[in-house]
């Protein structure tokens, strides 16, 4: 059931003694933070027993006043009694805590027999009905016979084993297999084949399913590819003919005369767009003109993808049943065709396009003095890169060579642009200072970007992806727009607006994090979004060891972050649910990302509609909130298939290129295992020290701070055994190895030298920029 959990459910809450198995705990540090926070934490928990454990871990807070799972009081009833309740639960952090160790013995658990404290208490539920299918019920995985060779079921079925742990082991029909897959079963030991579960019995373990299709050898790209995409519904299939039917036939495609003559024509302007080297879908662009006053008109300028998708035809309702592009490693999935994408809305430069602009009239410190919204034409004038932008910011004196950018069309000049850049940098840099000071939170963590081979495809080496100057001018503008964008809409359609929300965090998870760094020493202001963001931000140094503990920290507080969602604020009734946490503002929407994002669709749809371009959108707001939580499901896929897509590459990198080794830094500390970070590739693994070449350890609490002690079995039986103490924020060596299981690695601590530990807090980690996709 726990791989279902993102059916729309029915809870039966209770309290169970919790598992005292560090594994089940493993999955607490992949986190998934939404883009406004670079993303979101979703708690995953293996438990053992099936018809007495529970389904889902019930982390967030349903007793707050606050909370907005819509659930209602039935959640506080089931609460109010769950607290009433004292049960014995095993505390790991006191168990033994002076006992040592070897690695030939278990490490038995005695239970704390005091009653436990209310937050003490794990809240636990078991699945009762299911109200609406969202998962695919698709797995990719393995054949294998029956174990039990003289039993029936091994004359009628094998097993399939998924690679998802989450999925059960599901029986297939051996009528579904290769023909001669009982006789030759090693042949098949590494294909790959997708299987759809079909039924599941309440009192089996084994669920019953149908074998869909072969996908080709376990471990190569696109077999796993097809496999993840499969397995949380991407459609990725060909668009129809019906579809391509509803876009122009007659290409080259030109602006028909009618429509430039409805428009506000900026074709003359100094438009360029800013985007990764590689993106051919542009969907936004930026000028910015300086006025007689000292004041300077800056336009964003979006793709008008609406006008090539009418509303209720079959391209609409694909794009609407996508939501969303899906980006992989290797290429995109996109939402719509292609034509549409990289050519008709694409901002191409020197090529007249359709776009919707919001053009202001700032000051220099980023004062609005006057907005502005329409339907405009424009001509970008050169397509630039962030690094090309980057370069332009860094040497603002210098005139750039011509062979150094791209081209740029003869009615503007390299010096013109290089000014427009110079102008658009400062005032962004007002604007994200405002904004800050504001109250916004950002918390950046390390992404991996990967070079690949032409001919192959597969990954020649990676980095920590950096966020540059031209990244952050890029997405305050993005912001910019899309808060103008939500208030217009608002104020136009208060019950039919589509806005984004971001939730506070999960109340109990910020308050766990926030005991845990005091025990560190750390003081951690979670007040606001703001005063985090000023603690992450100020009590930490400038040193490479100090920069490295943010990095931690910062993923630690990813963790009870929620999803940033959309919705209809026809649906939702109270305004304060409206705020974005995260940006700390009323309202938010999007509207810069039309070719990749059907909400952004929609908005741009209402904003045309309250400007008078079209008639009010027919559509009652439970329906539009049907939509957005359709987008919604669509985004949280989409993440987790990218992410998914990342660790492929990283896993085919680390078989073909490994071991890797590098600096890592300690997140958590267990009595037989400890969490780290890595800091070169901003992989987040478990140690195990059942793992390592130890002659025994030994776990104790120093005050209330968990500390690991490791003795190394020294490799000349002369020497002296290595000691090793592993703590929270302790720098270590590690070592990435390729495991025998397809594209699955692990962490091994790198043996200490013979005057002990290698690295220790003096040592400073060899650290990049980080980098994370902004929110617009």
């Amino acid at each position: 059931m726990e791989a279902l959990a993102c059916e729309l459910i029915t809870l039966c809450l209770f309290v169970i003694k919790p598992e005292s198995n560090d594994k089940e705990a493993e999955a607490a540090y992949e986190s998934e933070l939404p883009e406004e926070l670079c993303g979101h934490h979703l708690l995953q928990q293996s438990l053992k027993g099936y018809n007495d454990s529970p389904d889902v871990i019930v982390e967030a807070q349903y007793d707050d006043s606050d909370s907005e799972d819509g659930h209602g009081n039935t959640y506080n009833v089931l609460v109010d009694g769950v607290k009433k309740l004292s049960v014995c639960v095993h505390d790991k952090g006191k168990d033994d805590a002076s006992a040592q160790v070897t690695k030939d013995e278990s490490c038995p658990m005695s239970p704390d027999t005091r009653a436990t404290s209310e937050k003490s208490l794990q809240r636990t539920a078991k699945v009762v009905s299911i109200l609406e299918k969202k998962h695919s019920r698709a797995a990719t995985g393995i054949l294998k016979l029956l174990a039990e060779k003289n039993s029936d079921l091994f004359r009628k079925y094998a097993l399939f084993s998924p690679s998802d742990h989450r999925v059960p082991r599901i029986y297939v029909p051996l009528k579904d297999c290769p023909q001669d897959f009982v006789t030759r079963p090693k042949d098949y030991a590494s294909t790959l084949f997708i299987c759809r579960i079909v039924d599941w019995k309440e009192d089996s373990n084994f669920a019953l399913g149908k074998l869909a299709k072969s996908l080709g050898e376990a471990g190569e790209i696109e077999p796993e590819t097809e496999g993840i995409l499969t397995e949380y519904g991407v459609d990725f299939s060909d668009f129809s003919s019906e579809v391509l039917d509803c876009l122009p036939q007659s290409l080259p495609w030109t602006i028909p005369p009618e429509e430039v003559s409805k428009r506000r024509d900026l074709r003359k302007d100094c438009v360029f767009t800013i985007d990764p080297s590689t993106a051919r879908d542009l969907d936004d662009a930026l000028s910015c003109r300086p006025l007689a006053d000292g004041t300077f008109q800056v336009g964003v300028h979006i793709a008008d993808v609406s006008y090539f998708v009418p509303e209720g035809s079959q391209l609409d309702n694909v794009a609407a049943q996508r939501a969303t592009s899906v980006y992989l490693v290797q290429k995109v999935v996109p939402m719509l065709p292609r034509l549409l994408c990289e050519e008709l809305c694409s901002l191409n430069p020197m090529t007249d396009k359709l776009t919707f602009s919001v053009i202001w009239t700032l000051t220099a410190e980023g004062k609005i003095l006057d907005e502005w919204f329409g339907q405009t034409i424009i001509c970008s004038c050169t397509k630039l890169s962030y690094e090309h932008a980057q370069s332009m910011i860094e040497q603002p004196t210098k005139k750039i060579p011509k062979q150094e950018l791209p081209p740029i069309s003869p009615e503007h000049s390299i010096e013109e642009v290089h000014q427009a850049i110079l102008n658009l940098h400062r005032i962004a840099k007002r604007l994200r200072q405002q904004r800050f000071a504001d109250g916004a939170l950002r918390l950046d963590q390390l992404k991996l970007a990967f070079t690949l081979d032409h001919e192959t495809g597969l990954p020649q080496g990676c980095h920590i992806y950096k966020y540059l100057d031209s990244n952050k001018l890029v997405e305050e503008f993005m912001l910019l727009a899309n808060m103008a964008v939500a208030h217009k809409i608002h104020r136009a359609f208060p019950e039919q607006a589509l806005l984004r929300r971001h939730p506070p965090p999960q109340t109990k998870m910020l308050g766990d994090l926030v005991e845990f760094c005091e025990q560190m020493g750390l003081a951690v202001d979670v007040s606001s979004a703001g005063a985090l963001n000023k603690s992450l931000t100020t009590i930490f140094g400038d040193d490479k060891y100090s920069l490295a503990r943010k990095e931690v920290l910062t993923s630690m507080f990813s963790r009870p972050m929620q999803m940033a969602l959309y919705f209809c604020s026809g649906v939702l009734q109270d305004q304060a649910q409206f705020r974005h946490y995260a940006l700390n503002v009323p309202l938010y929407t999007h509207f810069t990302s039309p070719i990749r994002r059907f909400a952004d669709i929609v908005v741009h749809r209402l904003l045309a509609a309250a400007l008078g371009h079209r008639e009010q959108l027919d559509v009652e707001p439970n329906a539009l909130q049907k939509q957005a939580d359709h987008c919604n499901d669509r985004r949280m896929a989409s993440k987790r298939v990218q992410e998914l897509s990342t660790g492929l590459f990283f896993g085919i990198l680390v078989k073909e290129s490994g071991p890797l080794e590098s600096e890592a830094m300690v997140m958590g500390v267990l009595n037989q295992a400890f969490d780290v970070l890595v800091l070169r590739y901003g992989v987040q693994k478990r140690i195990y020290c059942s793992a390592l070449a130890l002659r025994s350890y030994h776990f104790q609490k120093v005050g209330r701070k968990p500390e690991l002690t490791l003795v190394w079995e020294p490799e000349d039986p002369m020497q002296e055994p290595a000691q090793q103490v592993v703590t929270i924020f302790s720098l270590v060596e590690v070592v990435l190895q390729a495991e025998d299981v397809a594209l699955k690695y692990r962490a091994v601590l790198k043996r200490p030298g013979p005057k002990g530990c290698p690295c220790l807090e003096a040592k400073e980690p060899d650290l990049e920029p980080e980098d994370l996709e902004p929110e617009a």
